[in-house]
């Protein structure tokens, strides 16, 4: 039986540790006019309290997030007791959890085995759900599979705990470990309403919609598409020194997660390790 210690919500001195696991999402499409390869990340809009009040902050990331953790006694077997980093964590079993620090190890090598494997029995290996869960969130479509086709890429892990973003744990220390997939996205429709939405929203709009989500009584938080040139954005991270690569920047007016970075393949950054 599972204690309520077990299955507890955020961290505690013995359990201290955070842990992410995600997948990350290249989405890809062929430009409308030269075939030019177009990468669509999620961009978000957040309403947050800040030292001067309230602010909307608008960055932009890959599509995929959390992987589920389908067998919650085999976790517990290796971690004995852990913790989830929020309610809403808990309740869909997404892996963003609390450990004690020196099982970070065994846990990472635990992961790095499981996650490759297809089906998997303890933890979700396929970035289906995500992605259609994503689609429906930023632009009001349900995603068929015979839109796209995916492939698994490679595993990235972060050894060194840096802050976390996430809007349950800001701040917080993490350690991670990404999975990372390409879907290339084959309907010339679809393609086409995500330029749509790219383009059909400024930043200040953006800002505008979290406000008002905020005031009807939601999380005060917008998802929309950001398409951008993909080899573009590959020069632009080439050039840059490796260790700003170990932050997010921004390309043409738009905040870009660090995590954007790890969609590329030959570009070294430093906090993260190819395995």
């Amino acid at each position: 039986m599972t204690s309520n210690r077990e299955i507890g919500i955020g961290a505690t001195a013995e359990l201290s540790q955070r842990v992410s696991v995600a997948t990350l999402v290249r989405v890809l499409f062929k430009g409308p006019n030269d075939d030019e390869p177009m990468l669509a990340l999620e961009r978000r809009a957040t309403l947050r309290e800040t030292s001067g009040g309230q602010g909307v902050k608008v960055k932009s990331q890959p599509f995929g997030g959390a992987v589920r953790i389908l067998n919650l006694g085999t976790v517990r077997g290796l971690l004995g007791e852990f913790h989830f980093d929020s309610e809403r964590s808990r309740a869909e079993q997404d892996f963003r959890i609390f450990i004690r620090p020196s099982a970070w190890s065994s846990l990472r090598e635990f992961c790095l085995q499981h996650i490759v494997r297809d089906n998997d029995r303890v933890l979700e290996t396929s970035p289906r759900r995500e992605l259609v869960e994503e689609f429906a969130e930023t632009l009001s479509i349900n995603l068929k599979p015979e839109q796209y086709v995916f492939r698994p890429l490679t595993t990235i892990v972060e050894n060194r705990p840096t802050p976390t973003g996430n809007i349950h744990a800001v701040g917080t220390s993490t350690v991670r470990v990404y999975r990372i997939f390409e879907a290339c996205i084959k309907d010339s429709s679809l393609a086409h309403v995500m330029l749509e939405n790219s383009e059909g929203l400024s930043q200040q709009q953006l800002c505008q919609l979290a406000i008002a989500d905020a005031e009807g009584g939601g999380r005060g938080k917008v998802n929309r598409v950001l398409v951008l040139p993909w080899k573009r954005l590959h020069d632009v991270y080439q050039a840059i020194l490796p260790t700003a690569r170990n932050s997010s920047i921004m390309f043409e007016e738009n905040q870009l997660n660090v995590s954007v970075v790890a969609l590329f393949d030959g570009i070294t950054v430093p906090r993260y390790q190819r395995v």
